[in-house]
């Protein structure tokens, strides 16, 4: 399994807060826990934004059917513009986004938003206090959004990516309240799925 994924989004999805949950549904975006039928395109989209570091087809395979590693995906007009990788221990407070893109010709259409927004809202549900994620110290838009969002950087990991490049290490604390899942943000994956037969 790939452990060092980068995470890259356009600068056009940093200036999310143009756009509200409303406009997105009226633009046709859709966010939806991911089905066995969504691993061609979320390999594919995998391959075309991480030249290197990539997770692996086998591996989104088994991800799909895992209940410790959610996949939400976010669709346009049924086609996929973006997706996101969880790690869920029960043993820890913290949710990691282990991997997250964004179809570059979907850009400026709220998608790296609203997965973040949806990510969020699984680790309510699923009573975590934090969120976590790495980036590359040099992806300045995606660092720019997660700060935006309210991710703070804790540490950094040297050598993180197969180039050598360095991690930053970013976490979000979330207050739990009560959690209405009629209301914003998006729809995300149910709580552990049962792990089918391969």
């Amino acid at each position: 399994m790939d452990m060092s994924i980068s995470r890259r989004v356009t600068a056009a999805d940093n200036e999310a807060g143009q756009t509200d949950m409303d406009k997105w549904r009226q633009g046709g975006l859709t966010v939806r826990a991911a089905v066995v039928e969504d691993l061609d395109a979320i390999a594919k989209l995998e391959r075309d934004s991480f030249p290197e570091d990539q997770v692996s087809r086998r591996s989104i395979s088994y991800f799909l059917r895992a209940p410790q590693m959610p996949v939400i995906v976010a669709a346009i007009d049924r086609e996929l513009a973006g997706y996101a990788l969880l790690s869920l221990r029960k043993v820890s407070q913290a949710v990691r986004i282990y991997s997250i893109a964004v179809d570059a010709r979907f850009a400026r259409r709220g998608v790296a938003l609203a997965l973040l927004q949806a990510c969020e809202k699984y680790a309510r549900l699923h009573r975590k206090s934090q969120l976590t994620l790495e980036v590359r110290y040099d992806n300045a838009p995606a660092i720019a959004l997660y700060e935006k969002w309210g991710f703070r950087q804790f540490g950094e990991h040297e050598d993180y990516y197969a180039d050598g490049a360095t991690a930053l290490r970013y976490r979000k604390f979330l207050h739990l309240g009560a959690v209405d899942p009629n209301r914003n943000p998006p729809p995300c994956p149910p709580p552990a799925r049962k792990r089918r037969r391969v």
